[in-house]
């Protein structure tokens, strides 16, 4: 049996998506307000849900559902660890580690992929799709926010291996409608998908801390400034 799964996950996921975009990180993230530590705690917590991903569906790529979305053209372990290094340096695998809501995220992708496997196809959705549709877009802000050149910690939002995305998407979707799964089952991956929204915000959220104290300093720092020279100006004045 055959479900319009794509137009499913899309309209059921709707209020979620809005929801992230809303997180105070994403929002600052999106007007172009990019702190690069920040950034790259984001970069190593998407290192761990994205290999934790990967290796599931890898093992899994003969399941009759997962094999149907197996795309390894997807993957973005590799391409993290390009940015992990430009970020971190040689020993990054030393310098990184999963904050609380990414531990969470993770444990949530081993925990399905032993008990109900075909909910990953929540998981892929909801990451590649959202890659695939704004990677450009934010490639571009995050080059402009910490004054990157082209090529630096970004290799993220590559997807070297898809020579046209929107052709892809599109095939990725039809895939999506073909998958042997009854509306039962349709339903508990758009539950997923919506719960994978929800992991996603609270990594984000746990994030807004630091860049909250970042933009204060930025702030202070700024204001300081003024007042030092409004000082060295009235001296100035008064002689």
């Amino acid at each position: 049996m055959s479900v319009n799964l794509a137009t499913m996950l899309r309209e059921g996921t709707k209020k979620s998506h809005t929801m992230a975009e809303n997180v105070g990180f994403v929002k600052c993230f999106l007007k172009g307000v990019v702190e690069k530590k920040s950034y790259r705690k984001l970069v190593s917590n998407f290192y761990f849900v994205y290999s934790a991903m990967e290796e599931e569906m890898t093992r899994l790529k003969d399941h009759p559902v997962i094999s149907k979305i197996y795309y390894p053209e997807l993957n973005r372990k590799e391409s993290l660890e390009k940015d992990l290094y430009f970020y971190f340096g040689s020993d990054w695998k030393e310098k990184i580690e999963l904050s609380s809501a990414g531990k969470d995220y993770v444990n949530r992708i081993r925990e399905i992929a032993k008990s109900e496997p075909e909910l990953l196809v929540g998981h892929s959705y909801t990451r590649y799709l959202g890659d695939l549709s704004g990677g450009q877009i934010l490639k571009k802000i995050s080059q402009s926010a910490m004054n990157l050149s082209d090529g630096e910690g970004t290799a993220f939002y590559e997807f070297e291996n898809i020579s046209d995305e929107k052709a892809f998407k599109n095939e990725y979707r039809q895939s999506l409608n073909e998958l042997p799964v009854d509306m039962a089952t349709a339903e508990r991956i758009v539950d997923e998908a919506n719960d994978a929204f929800g992991k996603n915000m609270e990594m984000f959220q746990e994030l807004e801390g630091n860049l909250i104290k970042a933009i204060g300093m930025m702030l202070f720092n700024t204001l300081t400034r003024r007042r030092s020279r409004g000082s060295t100006e009235l001296v100035t004045a008064e002689q």
